[in-house]
């Protein structure tokens, strides 16, 4: 890599942490430019997110050395420092060229006059880096790197698991697959692997699963362009199979995209009468279209809606359905270590408008099922405001719900860290199975 290229990665890397941190703009705003070849643009994604796990302890350090705040004109360099400590403290590139590549990006970023400032915090953070880690070592910052209230609600939460959950979303997390049953068994696809050398773990329990040993290019996947194969954590997985859909089941995925979940439905149950696959977000179903035609599963039987779940009006022709899965707007709080930019836009206020609008669309959707048939409740949430509060404010107020607790936690694999409440399971974050945290209810209408 030219001393230019490396320059300019970490002035994108800083340009993206500073528009998550400083304007509240979600990475999945924030493609990496075109002119980025493969290689750097992959630098840029890694040094994004690695600095965003770590950027709260880096505030703590700069805290420490800067003499004075940053002028709000120049809080980018807080950004761009950020990524000079993420690599100084956790990558394995030589220390005077992550110190030369950052004071190059000053240029780039339109601050050439904070070459000196930038080159003098980052050489002194070496001088001084084990008695400057000591003095911010028992911080919440520097443990931790959550804010505040996100580490409060889950100590609340989880009294003797907070702190596992908290170490798990701060790593990186593995790359799971999901094989595509109607082209291939994932044993099958499993042997491909391994004979193109990719490391590879198929674990008792998930039924097209696969879990990579190091994560790579989709590009590199064999038979990825023929539709053999999903990218798809593990825990996300488990949707499809708890909700069991049947031949001749008419089906909907609510909050349907980016459609992972409609397509695993159709790949596990082709003989499905009907599937809508609906989303509130035009943009975003694009996905769902995309996803389903790269694994040859577009038919007549699917509709992919735009609209919303929280009424009925505009998308729903007033048939009931037989399942319904509610992969429910939340928090996110499960999948942390895949978007880390979630400990930096979420807010505490944001966890009681989201619990509003769970039980709206909840609500909702039941009115659209048929007696008898099953809804499966599930977030990437593990705060219980989101997940077992919600399933019981529903119950409190409909007298026709029949909680399927034991089949939930019946059918979760043994590898996988999970904890059953009344209402349903909650999976953790990590384990053996390493699958990020997600939550389950399922739940039956009863009969006429």
């Amino acid at each position: 890599m030219s001393r230019n290229a490396g320059a300019k990665s970490r002035a994108e890397a800083a340009r993206r942490v500073h528009a998550v941190v400083a304007d509240g703009v979600s990475l999945e705003q924030l493609p990496v430019a075109d002119d980025f070849s493969a290689a750097d643009a992959s630098l840029v994604k890694a040094l994004t997110f690695g600095t965003l796990r770590h950027h709260l302890h880096h505030r703590a350090l700069l805290k420490l050395l800067l003499s004075k705040p940053l002028k709000k004109k120049d809080r980018i360099l807080e950004s761009l420092l950020s990524v000079g400590l993420f690599q100084l403290l956790e990558s394995d590139r030589p220390d005077y060229a992550v110190v030369s590549a950052t004071v190059d990006a000053t240029k780039i970023l339109g601050r050439p006059q904070a070459r000196g400032l930038v080159n003098a915090v980052l050489r002194r953070f070496l001088r001084e880096r084990d008695e400057l880690l000591a003095q911010v070592r028992d911080s919440n910052a520097a443990k931790y790197a959550l804010p505040d209230w996100m580490l409060d609600a889950m100590k609340k939460d989880w009294p003797d698991s907070w702190e596992r959950i908290v170490v798990a979303g701060n790593k990186q997390a593995p790359m799971w697959l999901r094989v595509n049953q109607q082209q291939v068994s994932a044993g099958e696809y499993a042997s491909v692997l391994q004979k193109a050398e990719i490391g590879v773990t198929q674990l008792s329990g998930f039924e097209s699963g696969l879990r990579l040993e190091l994560p790579l290019s989709v590009g590199d996947l064999p038979d990825f362009r023929a539709g053999h194969v999903a990218v798809q954590d593990g825990a996300a997985q488990l949707a499809a199979q708890l909700l069991d859909a049947q031949n001749g089941d008419r089906v909907l995925d609510a909050c349907a995209a980016p459609g992972g979940k409609t397509c695993h439905i159709l790949e596990r149950t082709p003989g499905v009468a009907s599937l809508t696959a609906l989303d509130s977000s035009a943009a975003r179903l694009c996905r769902v279209t995309d996803n389903l035609e790269r694994l040859q599963l577009n038919s007549e039987k699917v509709q992919v809606v735009c609209g919303d779940a929280a009424t009925t009006g505009g998308w729903w022709d007033g048939e009931l359905y037989d399942r319904i899965l509610l992969d429910a707007p939340c928090s996110a709080t499960g999948v942390i270590r895949r978007h880390p930019d979630i400990r930096h836009l979420r807010r505490s206020g944001d966890i009681p408008a989201l619990q509003s609008l769970q039980l709206r669309i909840l609500a909702n959707l039941w009115h659209t099922l048929k007696p008898g048939g099953t809804l499966l409740y599930a977030t990437c949430s593990v705060l219980k405001a989101e997940n077992s509060d919600v399933i019981g404010d529903f119950i409190d107020t409909n007298a026709d719900v029949e909680l399927l607790a034991d089949a939930v936690s019946e059918a979760m694999p043994d590898a996988v860290s999970a904890e059953r409440d009344h209402f349903g399971v909650r999976l953790l974050p990590g384990g053996d199975s390493d699958t990020d945290g997600f939550y389950y209810a399922l739940m039956r209408k009863a009969p006429d």
